[in-house]
């Protein structure tokens, strides 16, 4: 990565502004449900207020449609953030006003505040430079650690980058080194895999991985559109039919590379939200996946496309895995997704998981110590491995 870091400066005695992904999952009553991203957060912070940077940290918590919401204060992370740091957390709300950024500039060397979410702004989305303002006025030095927002233009993740020198930190670096190692430097073979729900948000991703990579394997649901494309019977599995042209020209490009399912677990109604009276007569069965019934749909991997995407992932020295196998939500369809999680988790391989469904389902299924790095940012991993530049990395300085 050809950018600045945190490494590259001196944060001594001078207001480090650090934009961090602390979108935590909580539960009805506000409690943080995992905390991975805040620990993800760490090694920067730590780095900074042990280098006696006066630490002003900034993040944004779920959809709060550019308005105040308690519903989704960062209060909590505050808290839980002073926890892992050993030391008290400031927490600063109305962030927009001469009182809250006094009470900032009161921070000593090695001391933190963290500010309320920035999508209370209208603003923030909208890339607003008179927002961007705001924020900078509460650092010298903007570091953005923020992969998981940094596929988005928004005024914390690329506008504050304009009116401060902008560095990354540790976690971005991590991020922008596996990703960035494994498509211009991989070791061989290459092994993507891809999955999820739709086509429309991976067939970028097919086609700038198609000419790098030894083998694509493709499952879940984006599946059949691509089966549909080669002539087969999909029954009533999930088709979208606005990109099969498409994914015949991806078919006839790939000289082979591609792997697709040749058997599915069918059922006769999709699985998730059904009542128990529903659930116990639910038809299901193997079919292959030239001949999936009318009436049915697909909702995983059958057991000798298992074994097939297994030989080619465990032959594999460099694999990017990005989207589950079937409807992993449900134990029952869950089969493919922990089988390909067990080969990747088995493969002698450099291992990357792209953030999302796939990084729940390897922390879901217990394999998250046996992979080699799983990205905290789904959104932006994908758009990376699609060949897209990201805003947020964009606006950081070059070496």
């Amino acid at each position: 990565m050809n950018k600045k870091t945190i490494d590259d400066i001196d944060v001594a005695g001078k207001r480090v502004l650090v934009r961090e992904d602390l979108n935590v999952p909580q539960d009805d009553t506000g409690a943080i449900t995992d905390d991975i991203r805040i620990r993800a957060s760490l090694p920067t912070l730590k780095n900074l207020l042990d280098r006696g940077a006066r630490v002003v940290v900034m993040a944004h918590l779920g959809r709060p449609k550019g308005q105040p919401n308690p519903k989704y204060t960062l209060a909590p992370v505050a808290k839980r953030l002073g926890d892992l740091l050993g030391k008290p957390v400031m927490f600063i709300e109305n962030i927009d006003t001469p009182t809250a950024l006094a009470r900032a500039n009161t921070l000593k060397d090695g001391e933190i505040a963290l500010l309320e979410n920035v999508r209370f702004f209208a603003g923030e989305e909208a890339n607003d430079p008179e927002i961007a303002k705001v924020y900078a006025k509460y650092g010298d030095v903007y570091v953005n650690d923020a992969f998981g927002a940094a596929h988005r233009a928004h005024a914390s993740t690329a506008g504050v980058a304009e009116y401060l020198p902008a560095v990354s930190g540790y976690l971005m670096k991590l991020e922008l080194d596996y990703l960035d190692g494994a498509l211009a430097d991989p070791k061989r073979p290459f092994v993507a895999i891809l999955g999820g729900a739709k086509v429309k948000d991976k067939i970028g991703v097919v086609e700038n991985l198609l000419p790098k990579v030894d083998h694509l394997i493709i499952g879940g649901g984006m599946a059949y559109t691509f089966l549909k494309a080669k002539g087969l019977e999909i029954g009533d599995s999930l088709l979208a039919a606005d990109f099969v042209d498409a994914c015949k020209d991806v078919l006839a490009k790939a000289g082979g590379k591609i792997h697709l399912p040749v058997d599915v677990m069918a059922v006769d109604k999709f699985p998730l939200g059904l009542s128990p009276e529903e659930r116990a007569g639910l038809k299901k069965q193997i079919v292959a996946s030239d001949a999936i019934p009318a009436g049915m749909q697909g909702v995983d991997i059958g057991p000798e496309t298992i074994k097939q995407f297994a030989k080619v992932i465990l032959g594999a020295k460099t694999v990017v895995w990005n989207g589950p196998m079937g409807v992993f939500e449900d134990a029952d369809f869950a089969v493919g997704t922990r089988a390909v999680a067990q080969a990747v988790a088995d493969s002698d391989s450099t291992s990357i998981i792209g953030g999302g469904d796939s990084a729940a389902a390897i922390e879901q299924l217990g394999y998250a110590d046996k992979v080699t790095h799983i990205s905290t940012g789904g959104g932006a991993s994908l758009e990376f491995l699609e060949g897209k530049a990201l805003p947020g990395v964009v606006a950081l300085l070059d070496k």
